[in-house]
């Protein structure tokens, strides 16, 4: 291995999340009078943390979203996990590779530690991954596209930056890595390939990154 930490991210990449979390923050937000497709919120807010969503919508209408609006959306979004959510296939092997073969990897995530574990617990995921293995933007003053939570996550996991490799799906997550100074790997399976630009290298199958780490 190449690489001192593997750091994934979690909502597309680790967990199946980002087509249920987008279809009901569409969905949430043109109920509150802010029209939003599913593609404007993929384009938008994949990959973001909450703040982001807040900042956006104020930006554009000059109106601030409800303060409830966090936790009614994630009550929302861990009752359709529980229906629907399923790991990304090939991600558990992914996993259990690293770990035996005693590779460090931990999680980076825009979401929030509530809703990694949730994520986690549902898909079975949660075997991998003790509490010193995530890291959410609720850990940091700035969530992605700022490289504080990767920052964080490497100073945390003991790891020099420039010794890391951040898998991601997302644009705003990209620009976090690369921002950080570390290399990273476009997962495309949701994501156009040409909105990955900077990374070492793209992929749609999950079985394909170990391979690509060597």
């Amino acid at each position: 291995m190449r690489y001192d930490l593997v750091i994934f991210d979690n909502d597309g990449v680790l967990v199946d999340s980002e087509p249920i979390s987008n279809r009901l923050l569409a969905g949430y937000l043109t109920e509150l009078g802010h029209p939003t497709s599913y593609d404007d919120s993929l384009r938008d807010y994949m990959g973001a943390a909450m703040h982001r969503v807040h900042d956006l919508v104020e930006e554009r209408t000059g109106r601030r979203l409800p303060d409830d609006f966090d936790d009614v959306f994630h009550a929302r979004v861990f009752a359709a996990f529980e229906r629907e959510l399923k790991p990304v296939a090939g991600a558990g092997e992914v996993l259990e590779k690293l770990a035996a073969d005693g590779v460090p990897y931990c999680v980076a995530s825009s979401g929030s530690h509530e809703r990694i574990r949730v994520g986690h617990r549902t898909t079975g995921l949660d075997r991998w991954f003790d509490e010193g293995r995530i890291f959410s933007s609720q850990d940091v003053g700035r969530g992605k596209p700022a490289p504080d939570l990767f920052l964080h996550a490497a100073e945390r996991m003991g790891v020099a930056a420039e010794r890391c490799v951040v898998v991601e799906d997302s644009p705003l997550g990209v620009q976090a890595a690369l921002a950080a100074g570390m290399d990273v790997y476009g997962f495309a399976a949701m994501t156009a390939v040409e909105k990955l630009a900077g990374t070492k290298g793209v992929f749609r199958d999950m079985g394909e990154l170990l391979d690509l780490l060597r």
